[in-house]
């Protein structure tokens, strides 16, 4: 059986469409299709149903579903292994983080990476899911809560701070006082509604009126910079822009910011320069991580 076609098996079964699994697996969506139908050639009756919703799994594909994922298991660690022994100071890093961290931390840290290393290049991936380095779909991670699981190496890279900010036109208009009923807020997507940063803004404003959910810091940052109502942001963000002013830090949650690496990987040299560069970024950006209230 061709590795290759069980590959696009998982991930159509994953992202449950062909454009989305082609470009996980960077191919076109014409050879994800092609792969598919040989996959299921030689099993002889279909592994995936296209239905409205995209693709799901038949009788079969559930039954073959756990054999898949072994083999992918266990190709993953060989090529692991085989990288784990890579001592070439180039190459690609594949970073996986939030949008807020790509945007406001990554390009300086690559910057200095690049001042040493120029070899070294790095593909940063900011999106919603949460992608896997036990699949080896990234080899770092940065991320804005603890990892899960014992698979993974991962520590504390710094803590932050978050404040209510609002634009200077909305402050005019509605005031400072949180308690007012006059007052909009931007928030998070109910999904996320368990962030402890969207608990203390309901909990400061109770009466607010929400005029906008989103998933994304940058979309809280444009809403609030558009004076569509009060919002958290992470300090580093939320001072970096003029247009922005704090209405209140004291009592907002703490929030960490943790990196993980698989244990295979974390001594390649490559791995170590780009989390070297990082660390020195968080360092130098310190004050605007955690400012004074």
């Amino acid at each position: 059986m061709d590795w290759d076609d069980v590959r696009s098996f998982l991930a159509i079964a994953r992202m449950r469409t062909l454009s989305g699994a082609a470009r996980s697996l960077g191919v076109r969506q014409s050879t994800m299709s092609r792969r598919l139908e040989a996959l299921e050639s030689r099993a002889g009756a279909r592994l995936l149903q296209r239905t409205p919703a995209g693709y799901e799994l038949t009788a079969l594909g559930e039954a073959v579903l756990g054999n898949a994922e072994r083999m992918e298991a266990e190709a993953i660690a060989v090529e692991r292994a085989v990288q784990g022994r890579d001592v070439a100071l180039s190459g690609v890093v594949r970073v996986t983080t939030v949008d807020v961290i790509a945007s406001r931390f990554m390009p300086a840290a690559v910057a200095r990476l690049q001042a040493r290393y120029p070899g070294i290049s790095v593909d940063v991936m900011s999106e919603r899911r949460s992608l896997s380095l036990s699949r080896r779909e990234a080899d770092l991670a940065i991320r804005m809560v603890p990892f899960e699981g014992r698979e993974l190496v991962s520590r504390r890279i710094t803590g932050s701070s978050s404040a209510i900010y609002a634009s200077a036109d909305y402050l005019a208009r509605h005031g400072r006082d949180l308690a007012s009923p006059d007052h909009s807020v931007v928030t998070v997507l109910d999904d996320q509604g368990h962030m402890p940063e969207a608990r203390w803004l309901a909990g400061v404003a109770p009466q607010a009126r929400v005029a906008m959910r989103c998933n994304s810091f940058e979309a809280l940052l444009g809403a609030a910079m558009g004076g569509l109502g009060l919002t958290v942001l992470p300090c580093y963000l939320g001072d970096w822009h003029g247009g922005l002013e704090k209405v209140l830090a004291e009592g907002s949650p703490p929030r960490d910011i943790w990196l993980g690496v698989h244990p295979d990987l974390r001594h390649m040299p490559r791995i170590r320069a780009v989390i070297e560069a990082l660390d020195a970024e968080f360092a130098a950006q310190a004050h605007l991580l955690k400012p004074p209230v």
